[in-house]
């Protein structure tokens, strides 16, 4: 099991299980715990000590263009996931959203990224099917990304 994380209050995470036939795969899409506003890292602990993946794709951004606050409130739970994954020795890759979006052809509409989700895994077409499901689609592609980009 790998996993995906689209950072941020309003991201997600992506528990990705391949089996040795493709038809065995299959994904576990969670929002980001938050609580009163912040990331709750007790939460976020907890889902990763029930699915424990054996390596996590984080999508690596910046704060160029946010202001002072959105960039610190990022930034401070953007620590958060890492420190988790520290603790629960998880390791864990950056990706940029260029490098996983180019790897699939798409740009910066997310209502592309929630149809690409819906069709690779169209049992969970029910997770991505609001506007505001972009982050749990965009998790799954992270974690699509990092298996198929897996040297195993």
């Amino acid at each position: 099991m790998i996993c995906g994380i689209d950072p941020g209050k309003t991201g997600a995470l992506c528990f990705y299980y391949s089996g040795v036939k493709e038809k065995h795969t299959f994904v576990e899409v969670h929002d980001m715990p938050v609580f009163d506003k912040e990331l709750n890292a007790v939460a976020l602990a907890n889902l990763f000590k029930e699915f424990t993946p054996r390596h996590t794709y984080i999508e690596s951004i910046n704060s160029f263009g946010m202001g002072k606050q959105s960039a610190f409130n990022f930034g401070q739970g953007y620590g958060v996931i890492k420190g988790v994954l520290a603790t629960l020795e998880i390791p864990y890759s950056l990706v940029t959203p260029s490098k996983w979006k180019r790897h699939f052809s798409l740009g910066r509409d997310k209502s592309a990224s929630r149809q690409l989700a819906t069709r690779l895994f169209p049992k969970n077409a029910d997770d991505f099917k609001r506007a505001k499901d972009d982050g749990r689609a965009e998790a799954v592609l992270i974690a699509q990304w990092g298996r198929d980009n897996e040297s195993l």
